[in-house]
């Protein structure tokens, strides 16, 4: 039986898998006949049975009593690794956690290969952590341990910018010299990189590869960022309380603005202190959103918000975010330019990675003849005018935002494990 490798994009938001099918690359539906799968997993309360991606998304939703988790790859090489969490009573720690999910994949392309799949290319952003080399290198072998503890013999990773390039040289017809823009939900990476499709079945593409750069910006932040400018103020964030008109907390804003982050806000704890502050709150109305959140747990719901008006001023001037599980008839009005500006300082940081890449790479913006971009932040309305700003001369291609790491990542192990595989 011929042995198969296929490509891991374990992404902040979305995730897929991909592998080499009688000759042919291709993504493996992995929810339903969706090539792609949400980050998500929810645990169900009475019994602790998992569940993922949209139907995680959906129970939570429906109020189902459980655990609900996202963003679960910013966990890694972080000190929530080795700590865990409490899963409806139960102590669990995040590899187990992080390893349901990799397995689900790694189940549906197995079912899809009728055989066991015993090599691996993860994906990985360039930095894990931003300059914390150590902790960078931590989050590494966390999912070199979670790709062996569900059954991964042969484990390799790439930069994910990386394996967008190799997806789309596929269709080249002829060399370019390409960065690439790959912009998840907690990472932006950027490698500008030689391609030709003369050069799909070399196995070292290291003389390609002029520079990688990244930061630990991406959808998610822009999120944090929305809400923290537009909706929060709603629930009482920078009011006063006291006799000395002191502000508020403002941490208990952040982390409800953190998909990372909102479970462990649920505490009797917290929830005493916040209905203490609003006895002396000189905003109680609006204080009193933050309350119910947090006693209701609707931290997920009120964040879900964010990210669907994020999304919906994408193609719009405006939209109104609705709050209505707050109280009854409760909305945000939203302008575009009101999130453009809260993500401001991030989409420069965005741009000098880029930038930045560009000098280690020795080329000018002028010699860059394809932008190749990718992840679901692409989408963002000030990302696109920035890059069009950027390299004005070079073509754009931003088919397949959400699958071609997952495309580039197959390719990449064809190459890395041997022959192509026939299934």
């Amino acid at each position: 039986m011929t042995t198969l490798s296929c490509g891991i994009d374990f992404g902040t938001s979305n995730s897929s898998i991909a592998i080499d099918s009688k000759g042919e690359i291709s993504l493996v539906p992995v929810e339903n006949a969706s090539v792609t799968i949400p980050s998500a997993i929810f645990f169900r309360q009475h019994d602790n049975k998992a569940f993922y991606g949209r139907k995680a998304i959906s129970l939570f939703f429906d109020r189902e009593p459980g655990r609900f988790m996202r963003s679960l790859k910013r966990v890694l090489g972080t000190s929530l690794m080795s700590q865990g969490t409490m899963v409806n009573g139960t102590s669990m720690n995040f590899t187990t956690i992080i390893s349901a999910f990799v397995m689900q994949l790694k189940m549906q392309a197995d079912a899809v290969a009728g055989q066991e799949i015993d090599s691996v290319v993860m994906g990985r952003p360039v930095h894990f952590v931003d300059n914390n080399p150590a902790a960078d290198a931590r989050a590494q072998d966390e999912l070199k341990a979670i790709a062996q503890r569900v059954g991964f013999k042969h484990i390799e990773f790439q930069f994910e910018p990386i394996a967008a390039a190799f997806a789309h040289e596929a269709r080249l017809s002829s060399e370019k010299l390409a960065i690439v823009a790959d912009l998840g939900g907690g990472t932006s990476d950027f490698t500008v990189i030689k391609l030709s499709n003369k050069s799909i079945h070399k196995a070292d593409r290291s003389s390609d590869i002029l520079a990688n750069t990244g930061v630990r910006i991406g959808g998610n932040d822009f999120d944090k960022d929305l809400s923290l400018a537009a909706i929060m103020p709603e629930l009482g964030y920078r009011s006063t309380y006291g006799d000395k008109k002191l502000e508020v907390p403002l941490k208990p804003y952040h982390d409800l603005a953190e998909w990372s982050k909102v479970n462990f806000l649920y505490t009797p704890k917290l929830i005493m202190q916040m209905k203490q502050l609003f006895n002396q709150s000189h905003d109680k109305k609006r204080f009193s959103r933050l309350v119910k959140v947090l006693q209701d747990e609707t931290g997920h719901t009120l964040l879900a918000a964010a990210e669907g008006t994020k999304i919906a001023l994408t193609d719009n001037e405006a939209h109104k975010a609705i709050l209505d599980f707050i109280e009854e008839g409760f909305f945000v009005p939203v302008e575009r330019t009101v999130f453009e500006e809260s993500i401001r300082e991030e989409v420069e940081q965005i741009s000098a990675s880029a930038r930045q890449c560009l000098r280690e790479a020795g080329v000018s913006n002028e010699a860059i003849e394809l932008v190749i971009l990718t992840g679901g932040s692409t989408e963002v309305h000030s990302i696109q005018a920035e890059f069009k700003r950027l390299f004005p001369k070079a073509s754009i291609a931003d088919e397949n935002k959400l699958s071609s790491v997952g495309l580039g990542l197959a390719y990449d192990s064809r190459n890395k494990f041997g022959k192509p595989a026939v299934v």
